[in-house]
């Protein structure tokens, strides 16, 4: 993507739950690697009901995201990039949001949405996320109404120093969809997990 011509890999792998990190002057800090039995699969959570629409020019900015299998229900806030050029997360453990310098949902291209594993205060909104597998449905709710619907194709972990941009963020010739948290081994001294979990997916047509 144009938008990350020029700047260095590692300055977009994503800092969700990083001390360091602040959006509009609040930040969020980890003090420990919270672990919880697995979330009972769609136990919970409808799918949602509305008009799947894939289309060939603009679509509607996205508002909420649903992951029922496992139990995600939230809106979308919008995040841009740091001054650092890092990817902005969410001032919330509880919510997620959609980068606006990715496509929409929907749109040609990987739309990007990023959430918090975790806070001091308990599990965050993606805490759950390496628990999705390949064939499980996400659906994106957009502005006007539609939904948009993608199936995970892949998993993937990779440490923050090799955070792979271009597989993430690099221009697709179809619609897809990129779910960003942090992930692996959580080093208490630097309050920060030391890997970022990707999930791939793409728009069922």
């Amino acid at each position: 993507m144009k938008a990350f011509a020029g700047r260095p890999a590692a300055g977009f792998a994503l800092a969700v739950g990083l001390a360091a990190v602040a959006v509009g002057g609040t930040g969020l800090i980890l003090t420990r690697h919270w672990v919880t039995p697995r979330y009972p699969a769609a136990a919970v959570l409808r799918v949602p009901a509305g008009p799947a629409v894939a289309r060939p020019g603009p679509v509607a900015a996205p508002v909420a995201l649903t992951i029922p299998a496992i139990g995600v229900r939230t809106a979308l806030i919008r995040l841009g990039l740091t001054t650092s050029g890092a990817l902005q997360v969410p001032p919330s453990a509880s919510i997620a949001g959609w980068y606006t310098g990715s496509p929409r949902p929907g749109a040609i291209g990987p739309a990007i949405i990023a959430g918090h594993i975790d806070s001091y205060l308990g599990p965050g909104i993606f805490y759950h996320l390496s628990e999705l597998a390949p064939g499980d449905r996400l659906f994106v709710r957009r502005a006007d109404g539609t939904l948009a619907v993608f199936r995970v194709t892949a998993v993937r972990s990779y440490p923050k120093d090799h955070f792979p941009t271009h597989s993430v963020y690099g221009a697709t010739p179809d619609r897809e969809l990129r779910l960003i948290t942090c992930g692996g081994t959580f080093d208490p001294s630097l309050r920060s997990y030391l890997s970022n979990v990707v999930v791939y997916a793409s728009e069922i047509t």
